[in-house]
């Protein structure tokens, strides 16, 4: 029974890192479908090289620092619980790539190929593996001093606060460092439109990331012992509140109305084993109408050029569920309990302070060593033929 029960587990968290690794494909088509054409190609080569350098940095520096563990054994003993521990950091490690992959859209069309991918080592081996630590694994005893003070330790458990806040804070000084696109804001005041090049390439990156989230959320369980259809169901609530508040306050956008489940289902992660379907539902469609207010706030009103809206979608959305789970998730509201609202507030906050004093660091040496900026002939011609000497479509092409 017990090699069942482990090889069960591995089977379990298998499918999940396979769903979240699939993810990877929904950041990269949601960006391609966003950014204009002369960029699609940088797009889809920046999340699968980012994965891939997050995949060292994580196995060689970030996973021990997060947990302590590392796979510089014998594989005799790494196949120990039918491999239990290298699913499980596979599975981990999906969400670790999702940091430069929700940077990458943020960035998107005029950043530097290489100096992004050392950005990406240091984040993931570094940056994100810090807080990881705290949240996840009682690093530096304060989940202890939480629950010794407030009664609850923070409580996020598939990664509002973890993953998507952390990423989306990570994203905004990078954003800001680079500067807007030229053309985008003119001196005198004007917003010039970069509509998206291809509206169903952005929905069916919204879509595979809709499906993939219920490996995300559902499999943050880790043991099959622990799954619980809640989490399904209030995943599902959650991402129908994001898209229908999106679809309203973004007057049927189709832009607004695709990242508006992915709104839901950033702000749902924390608090989807504790919340009601009806505390879940409502989470979702302020995190929808949240995303609408501040992605157009800031492009039109602070021009602060974040070109899929990464800030607010995982930054402000995941801040926005990591204090919800504290809310929703308590008896009073029809939740299960065993959450506090200070926890989740102090954790949420230090995550944020972490995230934007990393990112500084990391980007700002970055731009003082080697630039993080393509010139401006080079962002002209686009980042497909700068970076890539290619484009995604014949049009530009030599006629033989």
């Amino acid at each position: 029974m017990e090699a069942l029960k482990s090889g069960s587990d591995v089977l379990f968290i298998l499918l999940g890192g396979i769903m979240v690794l699939a993810m990877h494909s929904g950041f990269a088509f949601l960006e391609l479908g966003t950014v204009r054409k002369k960029s699609q190609v940088n797009a889809l080569v920046k999340i699968l090289t980012d994965f891939s350098v997050s995949t060292i940095a994580y196995f060689f520096v970030g996973y021990s620092i997060a947990y302590g563990v590392n796979f510089f054994a014998g594989a005799e003993t790494l196949v120990q619980k039918n491999g239990f521990e290298l699913t499980k950091f596979f599975f981990l490690l999906t969400f670790a790539a999702a940091i430069p992959a929700i940077v990458s859209g943020g960035i998107a069309e005029r950043a530097r190929f290489y100096p992004q991918l050392a950005a990406t080592f240091l984040i993931v081996g570094f940056i994100y593996p810090l807080f990881e630590g705290i949240a996840w694994n009682q690093a530096f005893g304060v989940q202890a001093w939480l629950k010794a003070n407030y009664g609850e330790e923070f409580h996020d458990f598939a990664g509002s606060v973890v993953v998507h806040a952390m990423g989306g804070w990570i994203a905004l000084p990078a954003v800001v460092l680079l500067g807007a696109r030229y053309g985008r804001y003119t001196k005198e005041g004007r917003v010039s439109a970069h509509p998206p090049s291809s509206i169903p390439f952005l929905a069916l990156g919204a879509w595979i990331l809709t499906v993939g989230w219920f490996g995300f959320n559902v499999m943050s369980a880790q043991t099959i012992d622990k799954i619980s259809g809640l989490v399904a169901m209030n995943s599902l609530m959650a991402m129908v509140g994001g898209t229908l508040v999106a679809m309203v306050a973004g007057r049927n956008d189709p832009g607004f109305v695709h990242n508006g489940p992915l709104a839901g289902l950033v702000a749902v992660c924390a608090g989807s084993d504790v919340m009601h379907p009806i505390g879940a539902l409502i989470v979702g469609g302020v995190a929808g109408g949240m995303f609408v207010m501040m992605f157009t706030l800031t492009q039109n009103r602070w021009k602060i050029d974040d070109v899929l809206g990464v800030w607010p979608l995982h930054g402000l959305c995941g801040a926005w569920g990591g204090i919800a789970a504290g809310i929703f998730g308590s008896k009073a509201l029809g939740g299960i309990g065993g959450v506090a609202l200070m926890p989740q507030l102090l954790m949420t906050g230090m995550a944020i302070a972490i995230a934007l004093i990393g990112s500084c660091l990391v980007y700002g040496l970055l731009k003082g060593a080697v630039g993080l900026r393509l010139d401006q002939e080079q962002e002209y011609n686009g980042a497909d033929l700068s970076i890539h000497k290619i484009t995604a479509t014949p049009e530009r092409e030599t006629n033989w």
